[in-house]
């Protein structure tokens, strides 16, 4: 895949661009689905599929009055967008000044202008541009006037549930993330580097991995099963998330315990895939009482990992590639 970081980087028009846009927070089935579909636009006009994003997130740019957690790092989106198979990811700069552009300059100067769009795919509630100008009916009219076909998605979902970011946010933020697989595709994770922490845990026989993440959607408080990978090898283990009541901190902390692996992780970058939810965070009366609760849930944590593999965003491409 082919990275322009802005629109200045585009020399000239790419051929027969099969284009969408949109923030794809998460990169979830339905973004997925609309990738499958872009390429094979872009195939059949023996063109080139573009994604068209936006870096930072516009609800961190514009005054909505209210904070949005995002699934995924900006690295971790670029990666999940590459896997998908897309050639070209345009990533452009989200500014006031670029917010202020009407949907028609947009379309003229940049989606037609620059990149050369020749069909543009769009979901059946996507608006962009000035006060959101740019809806589905001005890009129809627009793309008669300038030349390009638009392709209005239904609404992508299983059953009566429509996949979106909304969703798998809510899913995440209650703690859910066996259920929210079903909408994201592959196991939630949380990438960071292993830091100095309270160092109880080797005290109280579980010696615990201290995570430091740029991740800022994070799980609910409370006790979880997860696989983590260490330079490549998979280990099963259990992790807390949370404000460790019992002693009283302050602050979030992500903590995990890596089953039967002996080694020294400070500074290593792990990353823990989500399996399971066990309880939420509690408060014990003494350290005795929680040491027993780690010890239940460690071996609960064995019984549900036993069998279980990651599932990743690989895993899924061949079944959304077919035909």
């Amino acid at each position: 895949m082919i990275i322009y970081r802005s629109i200045d980087e585009i020399r000239e028009r790419l051929s027969n661009a099969a284009v969408t846009i949109g923030n794809f927070d998460g990169v979830h089935l339905g973004h997925r689905e609309m990738f499958r579909r872009l390429k094979k636009a872009a195939a059949a006009m023996g063109g080139v599929s573009v994604v068209i994003t936006f870096s930072p997130h516009p609800l961190k740019v514009l005054p909505v009055g209210r904070e949005v957690r995002l699934i995924n790092t900006y690295a971790e989106k670029e990666n999940l967008i590459e896997a998908s198979g897309v050639d070209y990811l345009v990533v452009i700069p989200f500014t006031p000044e670029f917010a202020s552009i009407s949907a028609t300059d947009f379309v003229r100067d940049i989606l037609v202008g620059r990149i050369g769009a020749r069909k543009l795919i769009i979901g059946y509630d996507y608006a962009f541009g000035r006060n959101r100008q740019g809806n589905v009916a001005v890009l129809q009219r627009l793309g008669e006037e300038m030349g390009f076909a638009v392709e209005v998605l239904a609404p992508i979902g299983t059953g009566e549930t429509v996949y979106s970011s909304s969703l798998v946010r809510r899913l995440i933020q209650a703690g859910d993330v066996k259920e929210v697989v079903a909408f994201l595709g592959r196991h939630f994770s949380v990438g960071g580097t292993v830091v100095h922490g309270h160092h109880r845990g080797k005290g109280l026989g579980f010696p615990t991995a201290n995570l430091q993440t740029d991740k800022e959607l994070i799980p609910a408080h409370g006790v979880y099963a997860v696989k983590v990978k260490v330079d490549d090898r998979i280990y099963d283990g259990a992790c807390n998330i949370g404000d460790n009541p019992t002693f009283g901190d302050e602050g979030c902390a992500i903590e995990v315990f890596l089953f039967d692996f002996d080694g020294d992780l400070y500074g290593k970058e792990l990353r823990l895939y989500f399996v399971e939810r066990l309880r939420g965070e509690m408060k014990f009366p003494d350290v005795a009482s929680l040491a027993q609760a780690i010890g239940d849930d460690i071996r609960r944590c064995r019984e549900i990992l036993r069998g279980v593999s990651i599932i990743e965003y690989r895993d899924y491409l061949g079944a959304l590639d077919n035909g």
